[in-house]
């Protein structure tokens, strides 16, 4: 499993998924950097996505999870810059994918979707299941705008 520093964001709506993640991840020794939000009340995802996506893209952290109601206006969001590669993880096999197929550095979940035990198998299988290279190298490195 990746035992770096992961940085975690969310909105309200995952508010709750969130603070239990980080619990959750500290019983497994790893460090969560959170960079918002602090309560369950109403607030803008973008205003957290883009925190934790440049976290990651000034190499302070090489992963993150993000998480809002259905996970896609979070996923969305820190998608817009450039050195994030976010999924929207739903089940195992996507998460799988993401990181096998996609090189992913960002888990994006929707709380109102899963459950507690179904957000930590996702992490589980994200963080664990390494890069697989070869012919997608070539498809990640046409993903960022050229300017």
């Amino acid at each position: 499993m990746i035992t770096e520093k992961i940085v975690i964001a969310s909105d309200h709506a995952g508010y709750f998924l969130k603070e239990q993640i980080k619990k959750y991840l500290s019983k497994k020794l790893i460090e969560s950097y959170d960079v918002g939000t602090y309560s369950s009340d109403s607030c803008d995802y973008p205003d957290f996505a883009h925190k934790l996506a440049e976290e990651i893209e000034k190499g302070a952290y090489k992963y993150g999870i993000s998480i809002c109601g259905s996970g896609n206006g979070i996923n969305m969001t820190v998608n817009k810059h450039q050195k994030i590669r976010s999924a929207l993880c739903w089940n195992d096999e996507i998460a799988q994918l993401a990181r096998f197929h996609n090189d992913a550095n960002i888990c994006s979940l929707p709380a109102r979707f899963i459950s507690e035990k179904q957000a930590y198998t996702i992490i589980d299988i994200f963080f664990n299941t390494e890069f697989e290279g070869g012919r997608h190298i070539t498809r990640i490195n046409k993903i960022p705008l050229k300017k």
